[in-house]
């Protein structure tokens, strides 16, 4: 019998399918190695049975960009998982990658931080600061990106171009946390010429920070691209990119989804 979940997995391997083969030709036109691109599958606008079937068919990278969100779906899979291993059921859960990619207010800290492996933005030093001090009572240390405005739209979240390497000083005197990168969003209205100058501007300061020597091999990172840009920002130089509508296409979907935005 063809169960719903069996449909779900079917279409979203055929989304993923498509997703995977114009990365490709991305790459192939960047010069690049389809390899180093990864997909953080943006759940925000679809339900749990979508996120798990998301996740059995190898999309382990999920993306929320509300801590309540993340840190209810993070708890849900982990207790499942944990009743599964005390019941010695085969049928294991695998444990995804959770990314919060999101705005994300002080306040939500600790929320996030004890299920999170890769926080994209961070604006802040009073942010970081305490990413750094509610990792190190936890006794772990947090991949972060400091999340820089390329655009200089007064909308979008992000730090300055001009402040990244003073931040980015700043961040190596904390132990609970670790710089793996740099985020960009660019405005959802950009014309392909202007989407290029965003990113190559993030893959500038990047280049320009990874001579530093207060970055190391960790700093390895450049998350940009979402399902309305990722192909040029792949061109650009983008390791990570962050897909919803494109991956979950044919999904219930939220009739707000504008599914990567922070907001």
């Amino acid at each position: 019998m063809i169960t719903k979940s069996t449909n779900l997995k079917r279409k979203l391997t055929e989304n993923l399918k498509r997703v995977r083969d114009r990365i490709a030709a991305a790459c192939e036109r960047g010069s690049r190695n389809p390899a180093d691109v990864g997909i953080v599958a943006v759940t925000k606008y679809v339900d749990m049975e979508v996120v798990r079937a998301a996740i059995d068919i190898g999309l382990t990278d999920i993306g929320e960009s509300r801590a309540q969100q993340l840190n209810q779906r993070a708890g849900m899979l982990h207790e499942l998982s944990e009743r599964k291993a005390v019941l010695g059921s085969k049928d294991s859960i695998v444990r995804p990658k959770w990314h919060m990619i999101g705005h994300m207010q002080r306040n939500k800290v600790k929320m996030v931080v004890p299920w999170v492996e890769l926080i994209h933005s961070v604006d802040s030093l009073r942010l970081a600061e305490d990413l750094h001090l509610q990792a190190t009572k936890l006794g772990k240390k947090v991949e972060m990106m400091l999340q820089v405005n390329t655009s200089g739209e007064r909308t979008k979240h992000g730090v300055a171009v001009g402040a990244v390497t003073h931040l980015a000083e700043h961040f190596q005197e904390w132990p609970g946390i670790q710089l793996s990168g740099l985020m960009t969003m660019a405005p959802l209205e950009s014309t392909p010429d202007e989407l290029r100058l965003y990113f190559n501007r993030l893959r500038d300061v990047f280049d320009d920070l990874r001579g530093e020597r207060f970055v190391g091999p960790e700093f390895r990172h450049l998350s940009m691209g979402m399902s309305t840009d990722f192909e040029v920002a792949i061109e650009c130089g983008a390791t990570l990119v962050r897909l919803g509508s494109t991956l979950f296409e044919g999904m219930t979907m939220s009739s707000d989804s504008d599914d990567e935005t922070d907001e």
